[in-house]
C-alpha cells in the first residue's frame, strides 16, 4: 500500500484503508474495517484492484502453468493447494501464507524418565 500511495501523481490529503491497520507511511490516513461495504471509494478501489488481479492471473496462468491460475485467480481453493503440493510453490506465491509456506513437522522424541 506504502508503494501505491507513493506512485500517486498527487499527494492525497487523506487515505482510507480497508481494514484494522493503517500503513507506516507519514500521511493522514484512517483504517476502516469492512471500508469497502461502507466507503464508495474504498468500493471502487476494491473492484478495480479485482480486475486488475483477475487480469494479471489469466496472464500469470500462460507463464506458470498447472496451477490454474485462470481458473482460481490465486485464491486458497482446493484445485489451488493441491497444484501447489504437487508443483510447489512457483515464484509468485507468497511464502507467508498458509498452505503455501512450507510445514515442519517436528518428530516428538519420548524418552523413559529414570
Amino acid at each position: 500500500m506504502i508503494k501505491a500511495v507513493k506512485s500517486l501523481k498527487l499527494v492525497p490529503e487523506h487515505v482510507l484503508i480497508d481494514g484494522n491497520q493503517t500503513i507506516p507511511y507519514n500521511i493522514s490516513q484512517q483504517a476502516i474495517i469492512g471500508g469497502d461495504g461502507s466507503e464508495p471509494c474504498i468500493s471502487a478501489a476494491s473492484i478495480l484492484a479485482k480486475t486488475f488481479r483477475d487480469r494479471l492471473m489469466i496472464s500469470l496462468d500462460n507463464k506458470y502453468p498447472g496451477y490454474g491460475f485462470a481458473r482460481h485467480k490465486g485464491y486458497a481453493t482446493s484445485e489451488h493447494l493441491m497444484s501447489i503440493r504437487r508443483l510447489g510453490p512457483s515464484p509468485i506465491h507468497r511464502m507467508t501464507f498458509r498452505g503455501v509456506k512450507p510445514v515442519i513437522r517436528v518428530k516428538r522424541l519420548c524418552l523413559p524418565l529414570k
